[in-house]
Parts: C-alpha cells; structure tokens; sequence
C-alpha cells in the first residue's frame, strides 16, 4: 500500500450488511448537501425516524489535502444510527484513506456519490460526471471497500499518510468515546448513490457497471445530470434498474419526487425496489416519514390545525437551538443557513408570509423564540 504507514494483511473479511437488517421497504432520509448536516438529521430522526440517514457528500480531495472545514460534516449523535456517511471525489486512493477514517469515526455504512449534477462538482469528473467514466466508478468502488478491509485489518486515520495528524488526532478522540460495539474493527458496507443517466437515460449500460463491483446498495434517482432538479422523476427508469439487479444481492432504493411514506410504499411495491430515498418532502415536515398523517395536516378540523401549527413551531425552536448548540463555537458561525429550514416549517401556515420574512432575519435561538411566541 503506497500511502499507508501500516503493511495491512490481505486476509478477505466478509462485508457486514447493515441493509439486511432494515424493516422493507426501506424509507430513509436522501443525502442533500447544504440540508441534512447533524441538526436537520437530528430533528428528523426525533420526529420522523427514517430507518436510515446519510450525511452531506464531503469532498475526499478536499480531505486529503488538508482542507479541516469538510470534517463538520461528520458530526452525528447516537440517536442518528444507523447512519451513513456519503463522500466524493474522482481519486481511488483518497477513497481508500478515507474509508479507514470513516471506519474509526464508528459510521454504520459508506456511500458514494455518483449522482450530484453541480457543475462545480462535475466538471471536475465527480458526482454524476461518473456516469460517462465507468472504470473510474468501479475502481472507486473497490478503493473504498479495501479502506475498509484495512481497517479490519489494523489501519487507523494515523497510518493514512495523506491525512494530517490533525484528522488522526480528532479521529481518535472521537474514537474512544464511542460506544463499545462501534469501537470494534467491524466491516461496513459500501453503497452508492447516482442517476439514470448523464444526458439521456441510460440505465442499460450505466447500473450493470455498478452492479459489476457490487456495492450492497444503489440509491436511483430518477433524473439524469442534465435535467438536475426539473421535470418528472423516471420511476419506470428505476424499475428498470431494480430488474436489472434482481438476479443480484445489490439493493435498489428509488428516489425522487416522493411526497410521502405511503407514497414511498406504493412506488417501492410497483416497482420491485428494496425501498425509497425521501429528499425535498423532508423539509420543514419530519413527519413525511410517518405511515399515517399528523391530526392536523388534512380536514376542516380547526383546534387539531392550530395544534399541529403549534407543534410544528416548537420543533422549528428545537431545530434553531440546536443548530445554535452545534455551530456556534465555530470560529466563523452564522446563523443565516439556518433561516430556510425556519421558513420551511412554516410554509403551510396561513397569513405566515410576515412572520416568515421576520425569520430570515433572525441572527440567533433567541430571536427565533421572540419571534415565535407573538
């Protein structure tokens, strides 16, 4: 190994999956960068309970070279589990360093991102960009699952040579602290997230690609990198995939457009997939993870409309708290990417629009409240 300080032994370690234990069909939280960092996961896990959560996508590059700021986004809280941390980048050997970090950190599960349609992040061969180069997908693929055999085999942060000693030092610290199943040299599994295609579809050539390096999971979304965000998700693209995979043990989890669990429920069952991912319906409404609506949420019924307001308004509080709790002690703290998620609880509410121009000017858990309890 050319950038381990460790010679680790190459004995094979049979991959721990994680997946198997999970109820089916799978409703989790999708990865969303700039959304799910460790208080909107938090909240989500307390009100909602997704049986699986992911972290925002953090730069493995940008790791390897030093860059201290990505580490925030592998903060998490036991109530979180499990939980899988999502990386990316286009270099297999920064995969395989990382994958031994994210072992000791005590995650659950790797996933990789092969999905973003950013152009910061694909034009630079990255994300969704992955799509159009398949050796260099699957060769990531099989970094990450030798980081963590390394792991298994005695490799720490401190033995990855690319890593500073600062990463090492924090990474043990953590370490320590974790509970004692977590502290143990255990395999994870390695999944991935992704799209139908890059321009067009092209489910055909892309996931057999994948299927090919057998990652336990593929997460789908049904929208190729030049339709980014607009238009319908293709969930027949999805079933497609899901056939594609059947005579493998890869699970598939669709994504896109789904409004809710039940709706979750229904595409998985139509589609043949393992379950679903649940990204934009998650906003300001923890509560999308839940098999039967909030008293409140649908009817004429007014007292159980004014509860359920009230109830969504403590939680934003519990949020805007707690995000305090987490961040502030950074040496650049804002509070400002916390004012969408306020404005998000409260879009539902009539007559809000005052209310919610007042929240994006909030600096502050405490202005928040004031603010909140007129």
């Amino acid at each position: 190994m050319n950038d381990l300080t460790l010679l680790a032994s190459t004995t094979a370690i049979p991959s721990l999956n994680l997946w198997a234990t999970l109820p089916r069909p799978i409703i989790g939280l999708a990865p969303m960068d700039g959304i799910s960092n460790h208080p909107f996961r938090h909240i989500q896990k307390k009100y909602g309970n997704p049986a699986v959560v992911y972290t925002e996508f953090t730069s493995v590059e940008a790791l390897c070279h030093g860059d201290w700021r990505w580490m925030r986004n592998f903060l998490y809280d036991e109530s979180q589990r499990p939980i899988i941390a999502q990386i990316y980048g286009r270099t297999p050997k920064y995969f395989r360093q990382v994958a031994i970090m994210l072992c000791e950190l005590g995650f659950d599960g790797i996933d990789i991102n092969m999905g973003c349609p950013a152009k910061t992040v694909a034009n630079g061969g990255c994300g969704a960009a992955l799509i159009r180069t398949p050796d260099c997908a699957q060769a990531i693929i099989q970094a990450t699952k030798e980081g963590v055999q390394d792991w298994c085999n005695g490799a720490t942060t401190a033995n990855c040579t690319r890593l500073l000693a600062r990463f090492s030092t924090h990474v043990a610290n953590r370490h320590a602290q974790l509970p004692a199943a977590y502290r143990q040299r255990r395999p994870i599994p390695i999944s991935v997230k992704t799209r139908i295609g890059y321009d067009t579809p092209a489910v055909d050539d892309w996931i057999p690609r994948l299927l090919d390096a057998e990652p336990v999971a593929i997460g789908l979304h049904g929208r190729t990198l030049r339709q980014r965000y607009s238009g319908q998700a293709d969930w027949d693209a999805i079933g497609h995939a899901a056939e594609l995979a059947r005579a493998t043990p890869t699970l598939i989890l669709g994504n896109g457009d789904v409004t809710s669990r039940v709706d979750g429920e229904n595409r998985a069952a139509a589609y043949g997939l393992d379950g679903v991912l649940i990204g934009r319906a998650s906003y300001g409404n923890p509560f999308v993870f839940q098999r039967d609506p909030q008293p409140g949420t649908t009817g004429p019924d007014r007292p159980a409309r004014m509860a359920f307001r009230d109830r969504l308004i403590n939680i934003a509080l519990d949020h805007a708290r707690f995000f305090e709790q987490t961040f502030q002690a950074e040496p650049h703290y804002h509070f400002i990417s916390m004012r969408k998620h306020l404005g998000w609880y409260i879009k539902d509410i009539a007559d809000a629009n005052h209310i919610r121009a007042s929240l994006m000017l909030t600096n502050s858990s405490r202005e928040v409240e004031a603010l909140l309890q007129q």
